[in-house]
């Protein structure tokens, strides 16, 4: 006997997570009885996790959040191309008996920094090298921007992600101001800044000072990070987290519930999840 159809949100942790809220307005705005959920995830039960899934008919897939966005790819059967060129996983749904993968946060990027704010030919600087910064690196890819600087703890590795998305720039450590003195864009790709997580670097704050900057921070709890209070009292351009997250669950929503999301009642959904 078939129960009430679900999908849900993994992480660790996971309750700050807003993805429970959008999709079931969603949910409700077009009358789909079903349900999303929020279910903490530790690295070591992953694989468990997806096994006991397999088998459960009521299931339509699951969001990935920090810190499996990277390890899940090897928990899947099947791979889109967005998910192979961002090198990380955030959606999973069953087709059949498999298992398959794809990456909406490279839309959700790409939607939350319209052209006007990084158009082709821009210098982007990137914080992080994680899931979410792969994705970033792969949106700059994808809208041709011209250089990328990675800031990160393990420079090293920014610099691999740069020779491995073909982006001209250069690595530097997560401290070093030079590559946010250089930036058009900001993006962080980071969990720094998030509740109960550590800061960014001070020294990233206190360089903003191109005054054509646009800082877009994918953190949304806090909504308003210290990064993007800075960048509003030097009165920069800013983007903040729940763009790209609305943006990437829409995408999401049509995977597991065969509809596209009601898009049209953003600026409630907005007003709900800023309440």
């Amino acid at each position: 006997m078939m129960g009430r159809p679900y999908a849900e949100v993994v992480g660790d942790p996971i309750a700050h997570s807003k993805s429970p809220l959008i999709h079931n307005f969603w949910l409700k705005k077009l009358g789909i009885d079903a349900e999303y959920r929020a279910c903490n995830v530790g690295a070591d039960e992953l694989a468990d996790y997806f096994a006991r899934r397999r088998g459960d008919a009521d299931w339509r897939g699951c969001n990935i959040t920090i810190p499996h966005k990277v390890t899940s790819i090897a928990l899947v059967d099947n791979l889109d191309q967005p998910a192979c060129s961002a090198g990380a996983v955030n959606t999973v749904f069953p087709t059949s008996a498999r298992l398959s993968a794809t990456n909406t946060d490279i839309a959700g990027i790409l939607a939350a920094l319209p052209v006007n704010l990084m158009p082709a030919g821009s210098t982007v600087c990137i914080l992080g090298t994680g899931g979410a910064a792969r994705a970033a690196f792969a949106a700059c890819k994808r809208r041709g921007v011209a250089t990328v600087y990675s800031s990160a703890r393990n420079h090293e590795l920014g610099s691999s992600l740069l020779d491995e998305f073909g982006l001209g720039g250069c690595a530097r450590p997560l401290e070093d101001p030079l590559n946010i003195q250089c930036a058009e864009v900001i993006i962080n790709a980071t969990s720094l800044g998030m509740s109960g997580k550590d800061d960014l670097p001070q020294a990233i704050i206190d360089n903003l000072a191109n005054p054509a900057l646009v800082v877009f921070d994918m953190v949304y709890a806090p909504l308003e990070t210290e990064l993007l209070k800075a960048a509003h009292a030097l009165g920069l351009r800013t983007v903040d987290g729940l763009a790209m997250l609305i943006g990437q669950a829409a995408a999401a929503f049509e995977k597991f519930f065969g509809q596209p999301a009601p898009r049209e009642h953003d600026a409630e959904l907005r007003a709900l999840l800023t309440a």
